[in-house]
């Protein structure tokens, strides 16, 4: 079924204990996109470069069969740029250079085959933004799942209570939570965030895992534990690009279905960190990530017996 993504494509330069990277290609709605490639060929993804941006960039993300009419190009604009640098833990980095540009003025503008698209991704923009893009849909998807970040927390805390009034899921990483709601109990945090409008919320914690929260279940995915973080940009839009594209592949979203995709996004986003930007999402394969999955199912999968248990 139809995924339309709404979500930057833009440069990036990135350093990390590990190394340093030219400007290269990044944004959200790259990695969402190309993380659901894995799962849907079916995708239309709302975004603006400047024309600075290379054209065989887009015919490549073109060719993972994400639809590119969405992409708008103004003539003479220059695309958004951020460059940041890591500390030794990789949780936490300093922003050393932010470039809205042509993002500034962004103003999105659906695609006609794709007003009606069953399932919509709002990446992190500004919450007006995402809205704009919803209110142009004709009629209301079957799930909406949005992103957001502390940013729009502190100077748009009014209209990100708007936008997530009108979507149905809500991925969002612990710090962000707590800031939201003002509790530090995630569960509670959670609580609270469904009052706000969404039906599902996904608290991610980096890598300690992450914590689905539906109706009054709860699932806790654990992390893949890894030899080594190359760089953590990115992960969680491909954490998000993976669960969409794995939903938006299924017949009816459910807790059970939603439990999958959790697991789906883990195994996509512990790819994206092993290498500058998108680099390894361009070289791995479905095989790759259903191995993956296999791993993460391990980790925490167990017989109980004894203590009452059937």
């Amino acid at each position: 079924m139809q995924l339309l993504t709404v979500g930057s494509v833009a440069f990036d330069a990135i350093e990390t204990p590990f190394g340093k990277s030219d400007k290269i290609v990044g944004g959200a709605g790259t990695y969402i996109t190309l993380a659901a490639s894995f799962f849907n060929q079916n995708q239309g993804l709302v975004s603006v470069v400047g024309e600075d941006f290379p054209k065989e960039v887009l015919e490549k993300i073109h060719s993972r069969g994400i639809d590119i009419s969405g992409i708008q190009i103004p003539e003479g604009g220059k695309t958004f740029f951020w460059v940041g640098r890591y500390h030794n833990d990789m949780n936490s980095r300093d922003t050393l250079v932010t470039e809205l540009n042509v993002l500034g003025t962004f103003d999105p503008v659906v695609p006609v085959q794709f007003k009606n698209a069953p399932f919509l991704m709002l990446g992190n923009l500004s919450p007006d933004v995402q809205r704009k893009v919803v209110d142009q849909m004709e009629q209301r998807p079957r799930l909406i799942a949005m992103d957001t970040m502390n940013f729009w927390m502190d100077i748009a805390l009014e209209e990100l209570h708007k936008t997530l009034k009108v979507v149905d899921l809500l991925i969002i990483n612990d710090e962000e939570a707590r800031q939201l709601t003002h509790q530090y109990s995630l569960k509670t945090a959670a609580a609270k965030i469904m009052e706000l409008g969404p039906k599902s919320v996904i608290i991610k914690k980096g890598e300690h895992g992450a914590l689905l929260f539906h109706g009054g279940q709860i699932f806790s995915a654990p992390a893949l534990p890894l030899e080594e973080v190359f760089d953590p940009t990115g992960a969680g839009d491909s954490f998000a690009g993976g669960l969409m594209g794995y939903l938006s592949s299924q017949e009816e979203v459910s807790f059970d279905s939603l439990k999958k995709a959790v697991i789906a996004g883990s195994a996509v986003a512990s790819f994206c960190v092993e290498k500058f930007g998108t680099q390894r999402l361009e070289e791995i394969t479905r095989n790759d990530i259903a191995e993956r999955m296999s791993m993460l199912h391990q980790l925490s999968h167990f017989e109980l017996t004894g203590y009452g248990a059937a």
